[in-house]
């Protein structure tokens, strides 16, 4: 193919920083090691004898010491290891937001969209007619004048309401989110790691939503046999445990979270690969992993209708196609009016964004 090719112009890929490059890599396994430094880096260690991800001019060693350098690593007091820094932290969200973006572009999966007109700063590309009511700022002058010169001809040219067109908008409002993540053994059962999509997606939603939308609330919840609040910064961190699925307790927990909020409009995602197995009976816990229990599935189903009622819809993501699961999941979502998706590990992130970013349009 015959063309210019203007060498000295050329940009240099962050890629070809031996640090940058090293650095992503890091990012990924710090993730799966739950924000354990010593073992990401032994990881690191491992790949770079293996794959020759370093050469004689940069090692390993000037890896860790520019990580520390520039304020990516920082002492824990108690017991002189490295741990992640606030500036890691923030860095690591920032890539899994990236990440699902990218996603997003190459997929076009779980793309149900949900439009409505209304009052807000965020436009379509279509037009209507202007009706009483309607912001000044949105009437579209171009084609409105257009308008009016083809109704009226330019010897009589002049402007009427009937030749004004306004901008559609997407209706944004506030919302206050609280996002779900099972926790139970089941999500690192059969050789599948599920919890480390869960959490990247989950800190790729905490920083759009800190962000870009900085007006809504999200926090995030994790549920085993019982369930508790975590920070945001605590994500990278988090584990499977020993647990069993106590959705209820989930669900309790988001129920009381949201009543507080002042916000309008709330809402429950939860993910999880599994069906309800334990729940709490004053100060024991009753569980059952063998099929549909009728006195958990009764309670659960009991709680989903209650969130029907207080205007709390829940949106199901299911990283599991089993077809019992496939049925818990669909008397759920009946008794709560919500909406269910059973994704892939890989598009769990393409599904979560989307679903929220049309759920801020339509309701």
């Amino acid at each position: 193919m015959i063309g210019w090719h203007f060498k000295n112009y050329e940009l240099k890929s962050d890629l070809n920083d031996p640090f940058e490059r090293l650095f992503k890599l890091f990012q990924e396994i710090l993730i799966y090691t739950s924000g354990d430094v010593s073992e990401a880096l032994s990881w690191l260690t491992q790949l770079d004898k293996e794959h020759k991800l370093t050469d004689n001019t940069y090692g390993i060693a000037d890896f860790i010491q520019d990580l520390i350098d520039k304020g990516y690593l920082s002492r824990n007091d108690r017991k002189g290891k490295f741990v992640p820094s606030n500036k890691l932290e923030i860095s690591l969200r920032q890539k899994a937001l990236d990440d699902v973006f990218d996603d997003l572009q190459k997929s076009k999966r779980g793309d149900h969209r949900i439009k409505q007109s209304g009052l807000s700063d965020e436009m379509t590309s279509g037009n209507r007619p202007f009706q009483f009511g309607d912001q000044f700022d949105h009437i579209s002058m171009y084609d409105s004048l257009k308008n009016a010169q083809i109704n009226h001809g330019i010897d009589d040219f002049r402007l009427t309401e009937n030749d004004l067109e306004v901008k559609e908008t997407y209706d944004k409002t506030h919302c206050s989110t609280v996002l779900m993540i099972d926790i139970s053994h089941s999500m690192i059962l059969y050789g599948e790691d599920r919890i480390t999509p869960a959490k990247k997606v989950a800190m790729a939603l905490a920083e759009m939503i800190k962000t870009r939308y900085p007006k809504d609330t999200l926090d995030i919840i994790v549920f085993g046999n019982d369930a508790w609040r975590i920070e945001i910064k605590d994500l990278p961190y988090l584990k499977v445990g020993p647990y069993h699925t106590n959705t209820i307790a989930g669900m309790e927990l988001a129920m009381n979270i949201l009543q507080k909020k002042k916000t309008n409009n709330k809402q429950i995602m939860m993910i999880t690969d599994g069906k309800p197995t334990c729940m709490k009976k004053g100060k024991k816990y009753y569980k059952n992993s063998f099929g549909l229990d009728r006195k958990i599935l009764n309670r659960t189903l009991g709680l989903a209708t209650k969130c029907r009622k207080l205007s709390i819809p829940i949106t199901t993501f299911m990283i599991a196609q089993d077809p019992y699961l496939v049925q818990f999941v669909d008397k759920f979502t009946q008794a709560n009016q919500g909406k269910a998706f059973y994704s892939s590990l890989d598009g769990l992130g393409s599904y979560i964004f989307k679903d929220y970013k049309q759920g801020k349009r339509s309701r």
